[in-house]
């Protein structure tokens, strides 16, 4: 009995890790560098604080409203809707609780997989683009000659085909293998990632403590972009032998999360300074062991998509097949999951900037699931069983961060990405001399 509890507890951390690891983590040195080299880390140490926080503020509500409502398990929906019935003025609108967050998972979901589409296609270009001059010297002073391919935004063409043919795998245990190879590849890549770092950081270190107010907001996107693994919450404890244990592989995993993000965004900034990039992986040596590390994380990434497409997926596409007769559900199946593809593909394409498309994914609705909708919730849930004035104030305060957190970061991430498709298309626009 206790070699399944003990079995079940490391399940589901692995699965609480693997849910918070990916391309954010990447992106988490040029978070520094916007906050700055001290309020950057501290700034991370309190996101992971308020985002431990919110997740078991949800995993406790969803506990007291599945026990009130004698059901087995409530999802992130399910808690929402049925924490609106506790209000008598909400009540009749209580669907809509549900569907909100229903929208805002689909829209994060998919933003994972524009960011995936901006991710590949630049590490790919990057490689390819040095793969005539790449050495077997890793030294940080060897540069490649560089021969310049397509643009960016053909290389998502590319792919385009391939994550098709991935997202048609009709149930996700097909991918379990694969899963488990892509797992191994991102950890190896991430070892190497952080050797390289140590080796490599600079005698004299002069970078910002603090970084610019108006690149604050940047560093909010992409920061909620990493930390937005609230949707595994409640899935993940449901499949625990014992759920009362949840709690301690929440702190634990997430207390791991959050060392990586720190000591990776910290090393990062430090060992690459002013010229990081949107992913830490666009700045190492193009030499054929970080070649490999970059392709590696890719193929983790690749068949990632089909792990982040699952939740868009389940909740659009069966209200449609009901529509239809048996014989066209496969065919409107497939045609649907084509769609929803391309057209992560086309945002991708029109927004080819990786750090901008991750803060931009994270402001948006990462903001919403992981620091706005938590706290109100408890004060729903619990609306009529005495909630001290200190907890309303509490929730009140996270969910008004959160808030601010949208608009400056939405508002910023948008300027910026109109700028600098205004400089791009100025260049292109200006005459060869």
């Amino acid at each position: 009995m206790f070699y399944l509890l003990w079995c079940s507890f490391l399940q589901t951390l692995i699965h609480l890790l693997k849910g918070n690891i990916g391309t954010g983590l990447l992106g988490l040195p040029l978070a520094v560098r916007n906050a700055g080299l001290v309020l950057g880390p501290l700034s991370l140490f309190a996101m992971g604080i308020i985002a431990v926080h919110c997740m078991n503020l949800l995993a406790k509500c969803s506990h007291h409203l599945s026990a009130k409502l004698n059901k087995p398990f409530l999802d992130y929906g399910d808690a929402v809707q049925y924490g609106m019935e506790n209000v008598p003025w909400l009540r009749r609108h209580s669907i809509w609780g549900r569907q909100i967050v229903n929208v805002f998972l689909i829209i994060t979901q998919l933003g994972f997989c524009c960011v995936y589409f901006v991710f590949l296609s630049d590490n790919v270009k990057q490689v390819v683009e040095a793969s005539n001059g790449t050495t077997m010297n890793c030294h940080r002073n060897q540069t490649a000659v560089t021969v310049p391919s397509f643009d960016s935004r053909l290389y998502m063409l590319c792919f385009l085909p391939a994550i098709i043919l991935l997202v048609f795998t009709p149930n996700l245990k097909y991918l379990a293998p694969l899963s488990l190879a892509a797992n191994l590849a991102m950890c190896t890549s991430l070892v190497l990632i952080y050797f390289f770092c140590f080796t490599n950081i600079p005698n004299h270190i002069n970078l910002p403590k603090v970084g610019h107010a108006k690149d604050y907001p940047l560093f909010f996107g992409t920061a909620i972009f990493a930390f937005e693994g609230i949707g595994v919450v409640l899935p993940l404890e449901n499949k625990m032998q014992k759920p009362q244990s949840f709690n301690m592989v929440l702190c634990l995993g997430m207390g791991i999360i959050t060392f990586l993000y720190i000591s990776l965004g910290t090393i990062g900034y430090i060992t690459f300074g002013e010229a990081i990039g949107g992913s830490i992986t666009l700045n190492l040596p193009n030499c054929w062991m970080y070649q490999i590390v970059k392709l590696l994380y890719c193929f983790g990434i690749y068949i990632t998509f089909a792990l982040q497409f699952y939740v868009p997926a389940a909740i659009l596409i069966p209200p449609v097949l009901s529509r239809f007769s048996e014989r066209w559900e496969l065919t409107v199946d497939l045609l649907i999951r084509t769609a929803l593809v391309v057209f992560t593909c086309v945002l991708a394409i029109l927004i080819p900037q990786l750090d901008l498309v991750i803060s931009l994914v994270g402001s948006v609705s990462s903001s919403f699931l992981a620091l706005i909708f938590p706290p109100l919730l408890q004060i729903l849930t619990y609306h009529n069983e005495g909630l001290s004035p200190w907890v309303i104030v509490k929730n009140t305060l996270i969910s008004v961060i959160g808030f601010l957190g949208f608009i400056t970061g939405t508002y910023i991430s948008i300027t910026e990405i109109i700028k600098r498709n205004g400089r791009h298309d100025n260049l292109d626009a200006s005459p060869v001399k």
